[in-house]
């Protein structure tokens, strides 16, 4: 692959791995839209590490109480914060990883990744994105983030299976929901992507066994090298922009977005 192709790559999926505009949607649209080749699954996994390293550096003081938790949970320190954030991250990702796993066995995650499934997801999910930030109210801060929001969050996040819903979209819709300011929202979204990206890496990283030479590799990194400087970016932009903007760009990109998918697939 091309060095042009793999920056293409990797800036489609760090930008919008942490926006709520859906980076697995995207990526099923870039070969469609590009009229490149498409990029398989061992390419999917490079960028999805080069995202899953930026989000553990932006959130690293919170990466580290975690780290610190699961000492406190085996000590049996229960109680402490740090204890209750490793069950949070727990809770939270159950639900999506059984789902997963459920819809890769049968099949149903192949058969949903198209334009069509794509394009209505955009926009049905703009609008519960919407409905959310207007009525949600701000009364609680991601510190006091509870096992039960966690759970409750963890079963929004199994909406995020469906290519074009935006796993960070339905996650903030829920935090969002839940009572939790914009900033906050997101930076429990950030938290909670990464034990998924690390269990999506392992599932797609599964089927590349074996498959994989030199020249791959090679593009790999490259690939993994970039989504992590894009991702850093757009983590470091978003957490700005939240502190002064509601989530309404991001609904109306998704309903433009949305409307011309339709276009294309019914026109």
């Amino acid at each position: 692959m091309s060095v042009l192709h793999l920056l293409m790559l990797a800036l489609v999926q760090g930008l919008t791995e942490f926006l709520p505009v859906s980076s697995s949607g995207h990526l099923i649209l870039f070969p469609a839209a590009s009229g490149l080749q498409d990029q398989g699954q061992f390419i999917d996994v490079a960028v999805h590490l080069g995202t899953l390293g930026a989000v553990i550096i932006h959130l690293r003081s919170d990466v580290q109480r975690a780290f610190r938790g699961i000492g406190h949970l085996v000590s049996g320190r229960r109680a402490s914060a740090e204890a209750r954030l490793v069950l949070a991250l727990a809770a939270a990702t159950v639900p999506v990883v059984v789902a997963g796993l459920f819809l890769a066995a049968t099949g149903l995650s192949d058969r949903m990744r198209s334009i069509e499934v794509v394009a209505w997801t955009t926009i049905v999910f703009a609008g519960v994105l919407y409905w959310c930030d207007r009525t949600g109210r701000q009364a609680k801060s991601a510190d006091s983030w509870s096992p039960r929001d966690a759970w409750i969050l963890g079963l929004w996040q199994v909406l995020a299976l469906v290519p074009g819903t935006s796993r960070s979209g339905i996650t903030m819709s829920g935090a969002r929901r839940l009572g939790y300011g914009r900033e906050d929202s997101a930076r429990i979204a950030f938290l909670m992507s990464i034990p998924v990206i690390m269990a999506s890496a392992v599932l797609l990283g599964s089927g590349t066994v074996g498959t994989v030479d030199a020249a791959a590799m090679r593009d790999g990194a490259i690939a993994a090298g970039l989504a992590f400087l894009a991702a850093l970016t757009a983590l470091a932009v978003l957490t700005r922009l939240l502190r002064r903007i509601s989530f309404t760009p991001f609904v109306l990109y998704r309903i433009g977005l949305g409307t011309i998918l339709l276009w294309i697939v019914y026109g």
